[in-house]
């Protein structure tokens, strides 16, 4: 899931609102519902935006986007790679 929300700020950040906008309504979660808080914040519905960030059980971001898009992107990536560092479950019989 990180992978395609990091694929939402790409699409976004291409000026591709409505494709990020897409992605973002797939998924349930604090991460999904930051990224729509994101979108509609930098849509300029900042009610909207209120909602999603009350979703996500974070406050409204308080710096610029450009900085919440940084900070959300810095998150999704350290998912990511938490998840590459996995190790599989080895089956024990």
């Amino acid at each position: 899931m990180a992978q395609l929300l990091i694929q939402a700020l790409d699409k976004l950040e291409a000026g591709d609102w409505e494709g990020a906008h897409r992605i973002a309504l797939e998924f349930d979660g604090p991460s999904s519902a930051w990224l729509h808080a994101h979108l509609h914040r930098v849509k300029g519905d900042e009610e909207m935006a209120r909602e999603w960030y009350a979703k996500a059980g974070r406050d409204p971001f308080e710096g610029d986007v450009t900085e919440e898009r940084y900070a959300l992107r810095q998150e999704l990536t350290s998912g990511v790679e938490g998840m590459l560092g996995q190790k599989p479950e080895t089956d024990p019989t």
